[in-house]
């Protein structure tokens, strides 16, 4: 069916911010529940702020174990994210994996057997609980209905990063089904894990759905994490909690073994504290997976993204500035401003793009009605792969499944977007055929290509979002300000955000678009941005930001 009414970019990244309680009572032995602010003096290797390229560093010297990484960020999380008194008590991690240090020795071994296997040999990431990791803890979505998901198979892409070294130190919270249940929702809200709280204000909301990766990279909970996104969801977390978020072209990261939303959007991808991270950990997931038709053609894209780093990149290069996608708040007007003085700095060269609307006002109809027809047959095909035990086979069960346990999955927020999906008629609807062409054309060769070419320019950039929000577990949430993430995710093109500053301290990011499969020259510019602007500040864990 066609939706009768219309939907602006902003409501729609409302409603799903995308790809996207009871919490197992996990406490690591012997942690230390004393944090003032979330950071007391360290008991265990000290990880705060320690880069993938850092880390890697100072394992080949000796200086630390895999072993020792991994307990002091077990360490780390027992004191920032579970501790209830004392801590900040972050609720961004759902699982940390039982054998973690088995596998951390396992690859110590190998170290000293002089078998390395890259930059992320030996380095904890984690992965957010809608990807399937190998081992007895489920895949859950941040819904209880999944409780009993315990596939023991990894994902294609976290066997990529397996392959590569990277160790799975655990599972991350995020938005209950990636944002796409309610339309009314709390964005870090999961039955499993809880509400996530951002490290920069304790009482802001750390956006979603990849809320819990976001939150716990910044932390430094982990040595990098990965999010997954439909429509926003991995550059809104990250821009507010002071990261780098890279959402690849679709097809260039296998989307295998993650609960979906829509295989037109959905797609997995870093969340870093750098630029150089994202390009590290980027080069370990991306590669075709015969799985996923999508990434037939990754193969010929998935190169060794850190190549061509350079401070230097975007010398005389042309970029195209959103004018129409900044908003009216005037403090992200001035830090924007102040981004466009460094990317000038730089050697680029800005061009002003004063209506990048004009011919797009459908976009936002299309894609919702993509999603709610490709969210019922992509989830009812995932839930039939997962084991016997998993008793919801089918959406229709999850919204029985939800009224017959309102007390723990509807407590908070409805269930209207799974009903409206449930209504939908499929794959095969003429109406849906034609949502997903359209909203296809207009958001790439008619939007995205269109501003690019039209202007002589390489990218497009604007303001990421606006500063967290209060979160609010009876209302849901209050978006405000711009939002970049809609035509790149209905293109499927790449978009990155990078720190590019902060009002009242939360944390601003800088978005900045690519053509289809231009990922390595988006992560090319996002550096050479990072290294002139170097805006990003560690998290300071406050209560609330304070009125003078």
């Amino acid at each position: 069916m066609v939706i009768s009414f219309k939907y602006s970019a902003l409501s729609l990244f409302a409603i799903c911010a995308a790809i996207g309680g009871p919490v197992a009572a996990w406490t690591p032995s012997g942690s230390n529940n004393t944090a003032a602010q979330g950071e007391s003096p360290a008991i265990s290797y000290d990880v705060k702020e320690l880069s993938i390229a850092e880390l890697s560093d100072r394992l080949t010297s000796g200086d630390v174990t895999s072993t020792e990484l991994v307990s002091g960020y077990i360490d780390r999380i027992g004191r920032i994210d579970r501790a209830r008194k004392g801590g900040p008590h972050l609720r961004s991690v759902i699982n940390v994996m039982p054998n973690v240090l088995t596998e951390a020795a396992r690859l110590d071994a190998e170290r000293a057997a002089g078998r390395i296997r890259g930059p992320l040999h030996g380095i904890p990431v984690m992965v957010k609980d809608n990807i399937e990791v190998a081992g007895p803890v489920p895949t859950t979505a941040g819904s209880t209905a999944l409780l009993q998901n315990i596939t023991n198979r990894d994902a294609p892409m976290v066997a990529r990063l397996r392959a590569e070294g990277a160790i799975i130190l655990g599972k991350t919270n995020l938005s209950q089904w990636a944002n796409i249940r309610s339309s009314n929702s709390t964005s870090g809200w999961s039955s499993v894990g809880g509400l996530v709280r951002n490290p920069y204000a304790l009482d802001r909301n750390s956006c979603g759905s990849s809320s819990g990766s976001g939150a716990a990279a910044a932390a430094s909970l982990a040595a990098a994490t990965v999010g997954t996104e439909t429509d926003g969801s991995i550059t809104c977390p990250a821009a507010i909690n002071g990261l780098v978020g890279f959402k690849p072209t679709v097809g260039l990261v296998s989307r295998t073994y993650i609960v979906p939303i829509s295989h037109s959007q959905d797609t997995a991808g870093p969340m870093t504290r750098t630029v150089r991270d994202a390009a590290l950990m980027l080069t370990a997931m991306a590669g075709s997976d015969a799985m996923d038709k999508a990434t037939r053609d990754a193969g010929q894209y998935a190169v060794d993204f850190t190549q061509g780093l350079s401070a230097t990149y975007l010398k005389d290069v042309r970029i195209g500035v959103m004018r129409d996608r900044i908003g009216g708040n005037t403090a992200i007007q001035a830090v924007f401003n102040s981004a466009l003085e460094q990317l000038k700095k730089a050697g680029a060269i800005l061009v002003d793009i004063q209506d990048t609307r004009a011919g797009l006002d459908e976009v936002g109809e299309a894609e919702f009605t993509v999603l709610m027809v490709e969210l019922k047959a992509d989830m009812n095909a995932y839930l039939a792969s997962t084991p016997a035990a998993v008793k919801t086979r089918t959406l229709a069960d999850l919204i029985a499944f939800n009224k017959e346990n309102a007390n723990t999955e509807l407590r908070w927020f409805g269930q209207d977007l799974f009903e409206l999906a449930e209504s939908q008629k499929g794959l095969d609807d003429a109406d849906y055929i034609a949502a997903r062409d359209k909203a296809r054309t207009l958001a790439g060769p008619k939007g995205i290509d269109r501003l690019l070419h039209g202007n002589n320019v390489r990218f497009l950039i604007g303001p990421t979002n606006g500063p967290a929000w209060v979160s609010d577990i009876v209302n849901g949430d209050n978006f405000g300000g711009p939002s970049q993430s809609q035509l790149p995710a209905v293109a499927g093109y790449p978009h990155i955000t990078v720190p590019m500053g902060d009002v009242e301290g939360l944390p601003l990011g800088l978005s900045i678009i690519g053509t289809k499969w231009a990922d390595h020259d988006v992560i090319k510019a996002a550096y050479a941005f990072e290294q002139a602007s170097q805006a990003r500040k560690p998290p300071t864990y406050r209560k609330t930001v304070e009125a003078d």
